[in-house]
């Protein structure tokens, strides 16, 4: 077997403005960027790409914001990424990226993809509630008109979309999201 050079290509050394109102957070960005291999600019007309530390003030220039919750920032980071995360944050929205972490984009997205795992169907809400009065499967199948089996199916399927191990912990859960009342 022939083994294929890889040629990587230098990385391009970024001229970073940094702003944070506490001189030391400051510095230790500083240190992140450093270390990363790019220049520390105190010019916004010779700087490639902003680095701040919570609020930044208003500039033309492709921003990375640690902390920061304005959604017209290229960068969005929560204030303790890491140094690797800096510095690929900084790369990316130099080249005209945008770049949001997954903790960032989570809570949005996170509320969504609950309520669609806990969609139950008008008829497993009804179960949930029998089971919430302590019937059996046999009293639900009586008091709905349906038969054991059906019960059974509604019971596995709201355990699952639920989350719940147990018909106990499920009208735990069910109370809490308010799909029941007692």
């Amino acid at each position: 077997m022939r083994e294929i050079a890889q040629h990587t290509a230098p990385r391009p050394v970024l001229r970073v403005m940094i702003f944070a109102a506490d001189p030391v957070r400051r510095a230790g960005l500083m240190v992140i960027v450093s270390n990363a291999g790019h220049a520390i600019s105190d010019d916004p007309d010779q700087a490639d790409v902003v680095l701040a530390d919570g609020v930044l003030p208003a500039t033309d220039l492709p921003a990375v914001t640690l902390g920061g919750n304005v959604p017209t920032h290229a960068g969005l980071l929560p204030p303790d990424a890491s140094p690797e995360q800096i510095d690929a944050a900084i790369r990316a929205v130099a080249t005209g990226l945008v770049v949001r972490t997954v903790e960032a984009s989570r809570p949005a997205f996170a509320a969504v993809a609950e309520q669609e795992l806990n969609l139950l169907t008008p008829r497993e809400v009804e179960v949930l509630g029998a089971i919430s009065n302590g019937l059996s499967n046999k009293a639900i199948a009586r008091q709905l008109g349906i038969s054991q089996h059906t019960v059974k199916f509604h019971v596995e399927a709201l355990l699952h979309k639920l989350g719940a191990g147990s018909r106990a912990e499920a009208v735990y859960k069910g109370l809490r999201q308010r799909l029941i009342q007692m």
